[in-house]
């Protein structure tokens, strides 16, 4: 596959694994952890973590020998899914609320709710406003 997208859904598009991608943010990293959290049955949890592993968005690491049991944790590759999970985040809140409780981002030292944005290092300008568009050889398409 040649789009960006398409690469990265294939590795982070399935349901469970942006779930447990959400929960290794929140610090969960045991395969305990991660059932309780999801509720997911643990063969389907096994693939998935594996599959995380594989796609190098998460790493094992041994923390204990007898039994063999691993933790799970972001890896570099992962942790840059965390602006897309935020952007996911202000999505669903701003076009599917929650109906019992509230999830949001919030600055640490102000307590105010945030949204992300995506910005132009270059310029601070919003990349999803007039003058930015995505453009590729393959892609003949721009998305403004």
């Amino acid at each position: 596959m040649q789009c960006p997208i398409a690469r990265g859904l294939e590795h982070v598009g399935e349901w469970w694994s942006i779930l447990i991608l959400r929960d290794a943010f929140r610090g969960l990293s045991r395969f305990d952890e991660f059932s309780e959290s999801l509720g997911i049955a643990p063969n389907m949890l096994t693939r998935r973590l594996n599959a995380l592993v594989e796609a190098g968005m998460l790493e094992r690491r041994r923390y204990n020998e007898r039994p063999p049991r691993d933790a799970y944790v972001l890896t570099p590759r992962g942790t840059d899914f965390r602006p897309v999970l935020l952007a996911m985040l202000a999505f669903g809140n701003r076009h599917f609320p929650p109906d019992d409780r509230s999830v949001r981002i919030v600055n640490t030292e102000t307590g105010d709710s945030v949204d992300p944005l995506l910005l132009d290092p270059a310029t601070g300008r919003r990349v999803d406003g007039p003058g930015y568009k995505i453009v590729t050889s393959m892609w003949q398409h721009a998305v403004a």
